[in-house]
């Protein structure tokens, strides 16, 4: 799949600079993604990631940071997404604050997952299975996410996770997917 006109600005996500091609069949509009990774979380709380794994009050501040300078941008955005994950939901309710025109919208494509990778320590870890599926629900995001607007420019905050991130990244750079890990995403 070609990527046409999309801008791609990586936020907390330091270096990664995304290569476009054109494709005239897709729409005419400049979609401005902006992917978000979620703010510092209970990472040691065993509570299923839907209920639990809250964002503590370094990870509240760091979204507030993130909302505060994307409101400053010298741009209308348009729509704001999170992942249904505890942490992702609540960055994003956050980042909202400064955004009240907007409907919050959750969804279930943008949630954590582990991919295929090279490194075989990861993959053993894995259920069979797993990395597929996984895959399989990142490629629906890219599908959904990373086409031109069809028509008028547009500009979209997507709150996910680290791994979300970086696989959507070497979607976007036309390199392996398999690469994902290799590259280092902070809160």
């Amino acid at each position: 799949m070609k990527i046409t006109t999309i801008t791609l600005l990586l936020l907390l996500l330091l270096g990664a600079v995304p290569s476009l091609t054109e494709d005239e069949d897709e729409g005419d509009g400049v979609r401005t993604i902006y992917l978000v990774r979620h703010g510092f979380y209970d990472y040691k709380d065993d509570a299923d990631p839907d209920v639990g794994k809250a964002l503590l009050p370094l990870g509240v501040a760091q979204a507030r940071l993130v909302g505060a300078r994307l409101r400053r941008l010298p741009v209308e955005i348009d729509a704001l997404y999170a992942s249904t994950m505890t942490r992702a939901r609540q960055t994003a309710r956050v980042i909202n604050q400064e955004f009240p025109h907007l409907d919050l919208q959750k969804t279930r494509i943008l949630r954590e997952c582990t991919p295929t990778t090279w490194r075989q320590d990861i993959m053993e870890g894995l259920e069979p299975g797993e990395a597929a599926e996984c895959e399989a629900q990142l490629e629906q995001a890219f599908k959904e996410f990373f086409v031109p607007s069809p028509e008028e420019d547009r500009h979209e905050i997507l709150v996910c996770h680290g791994n979300v991130i970086r696989y959507l990244v070497t979607r976007v750079q036309g390199v392996d997917p398999h690469s994902w890990l290799m590259m280092s995403v902070g809160n």
